[in-house]
């Protein structure tokens, strides 16, 4: 693809800084250079040199360019850096000058890396790596998004839908060389070998949500009575104060969420409001709110006050009972954990239980499936294999097994953007940075 226009933007953070760099892309590069720089370095070798203004050769600033010519750039396209020197006035003077020469305009939000998709330089999971990096708050986060970016899911999807291609082709030859339509025995069997191979791997990503829960985070609830010291164990797991701690039950009446990092896995921790009835309808507002997202929650924590009150635990995906308040007469014994979070007591065993938990959950963090965009294009594949399996175990008609199969391609191609993703890609480009 050849765009008309040259687009440039700051690729560093904004405010004051030691160095600002911008990017310019497009077949103009190379002349904004020679007239602001005057001239172009050698190809990828950064030089000093002196930015003047085209308009009238007014000195702007001494900076570092960059010259990367097309199509070995980030782009595809010719491409210029400047590092130059990040005081609010130098970067408005320089960005002025650029907006001055003609077919050379503002970049919009991921404008550099919607060029690159659009060249070749990267494919769709590959652009979402590149979103999961810049936006990666943990170490397990920024090493799964690393692989998504190297390829991870890419190459896999490509060799799964080169496969169902490679079925589509003998199924359509066959159509076309046969006359009575059925596919010979040997055939048959070489064909169900390739689909059962791939929909077997497919399922088994599928299956695997682990990528989605390191990027997205691993969601911990807090539940458990009022006054079972929910808000206490929060601020303690967050080390700082977040929730309002009080003697006074049902204080806390929405959801607080905090962001943990547990061993390089994100975690984020929600206290909930004291699970009873009550009369007061903001705080029967604040307990259906608390079971439900117990329910939808990764893990929830019940936390057991001293006492020897029966408690009825929400339903929830997996739950383990914390015996609070441990330095207190009376305190609970029958649970799996006990801590005492006003005074640190087995604080250390419950974070450790945490990362066990979390790292269990997550898996080891190479899991192909990494948005739930993947999981249902992955989904609609595996579904048509099998409806195209059954149909040839079957002698059902091999125009609609090759239909099936076709349809299978093409959900695996919306992983890599091999299909129309239109809609998709706008969403996409516009949650990236400017510069980017």
């Amino acid at each position: 693809m050849r765009s008309d226009n040259t687009i440039f933007a700051i690729a560093s953070g904004h405010g004051r800084a030691a160095v600002c760099l911008i990017r310019i892309s497009g077949p103009e590069s190379g002349t904004v250079l020679e007239r602001m720089a005057g001239g172009l370095p050698a190809p990828r070798r950064a030089v000093v040199r002196i930015l003047q203004d085209p308009a009238g050769g007014e000195p702007l600033d001494q900076a570092l360019v960059l010259w990367m010519p097309g199509p070995g750039s980030f782009t595809g396209e010719d491409q210029v850096e400047l590092h130059i020197h990040g005081g609010l006035a130098t970067r408005a003077a320089v960005l002025r000058a650029l907006g001055s020469l003609d077919r050379c305009r503002p970049a919009e939000a991921g404008e550099f890396t919607r060029r690159a998709f659009l060249n070749g330089r990267m494919d769709l999971a590959q652009v979402e790596g590149l979103a999961d990096i810049i936006d990666a708050e943990t170490e397990a986060q920024r090493r799964q998004a690393m692989r998504q970016l190297g390829g991870h899911l890419g190459n896999a999807a490509e060799s799964w839908r080169e496969t169902v291609l490679q079925v589509l082709a003998l199924l359509e030859a066959n159509l076309d060389f046969s006359d009575e339509g059925d596919v010979p025995e040997d055939l048959e069997a070489d064909i169900l070998r390739m689909i059962d191979r791939v929909q077997d791997e497919i399922g088994q990503a599928v299956a695997d949500r682990g990528g989605e829960r390191l990027r997205e985070g691993l969601t911990v609830v807090l539940a458990g009575p009022p006054n079972a010291g929910k808000s206490t164990l929060l601020n303690a797991l967050a080390r700082r104060d977040v929730a309002i701690v009080s003697p006074i039950a049902g204080t806390t009446r929405d959801l607080i969420e905090v962001h943990c990092d547990l061993a390089g896995l994100p975690v984020v921790i929600v206290d909930t409001a004291g699970l009873r009835e009550s009369r007061d309808l903001i705080e029967q507002e604040g307990v259906s709110r608390a079971r439900a997202r117990a329910q939808d929650a990764d893990l929830v924590l019940w936390l057991v006050p001293p006492g020897d009150r029966p408690d009825e635990p929400p339903r929830a995906r997996r739950l383990l009972r914390v015996g609070t308040k441990a330095d207190l007469p009376g305190a609970r014994t029958d649970c799996d954990l006990m801590v005492a979070a006003a005074t640190g007591e087995g604080l250390p065993a419950l974070i450790t239980r945490l990362e066990q938990e979390a790292g269990a959950l997550m898996g080891q963090g190479d899991a192909l499936v990494t948005r739930e965009r993947h999981r249902r294009a992955l989904g609609r594949a595996h579904d048509a294999l099998a409806r195209a399996r059954a149909l040839l175990t079957e002698a059902g008609p091999l125009e609609l097994a090759a239909e099936e199969v076709r349809l299978a391609a093409r959900s695996i191609g919306e992983i890599t953007g091999r299909v129309d993703v239109e809609d998709m890609l706008d969403r996409l480009f516009s949650s990236f940075c400017i510069g980017k």
